[in-house]
């Protein structure tokens, strides 16, 4: 399966890094995107693949700085889509990555975790 990595844009969109040889599955920076909608598209599009082949295990990162509501939507379909993993008995992991001072960053992962059956785990960034 090929990796899709897509590059930040002008702290709008985040980078994107789906790599299952690598075992690397991290989207980061900024994410509020004109059209969310669009932005994720290959996204899903390359996680749906991987759904029906995953790794044994699974490490996947947000290390998001800021993210708008929209994307907030295709984060937890996001989530959704590793859950489904999660079921098939593959080992799934969500490393939610926040500043100390970013209060909203973590709550959010909090959130996330109560409406899902995912395992997280909270990495507080370093300056």
């Amino acid at each position: 399966m090929n990796p899709l990595i897509i590059a930040a844009e002008d702290d709008t969109t985040p980078s994107v890094r789906l790599d299952s040889v690598k075992n690397t599955f991290e989207i980061s920076g900024w994410s509020h995107p004109e059209d969310a909608i669009s932005f994720y598209a290959p996204v899903f599009e390359w996680l749906e693949v991987y759904v029906r082949s995953p790794n044994e295990k699974t490490d996947f990162h947000f290390n998001l700085q800021y993210y708008n509501t929209a994307s907030a939507k295709q984060i937890f379909k996001i989530l959704s889509l590793l859950e489904e993993i999660s079921k098939s008995n593959k080992k799934i992991t969500v490393y939610w990555h926040y500043d100390k001072e970013d209060i909203d960053m973590y709550s959010a992962g909090e959130r996330y975790a109560k409406m899902l059956m995912l395992p997280f785990e909270y990495v507080q960034r370093t300056t």
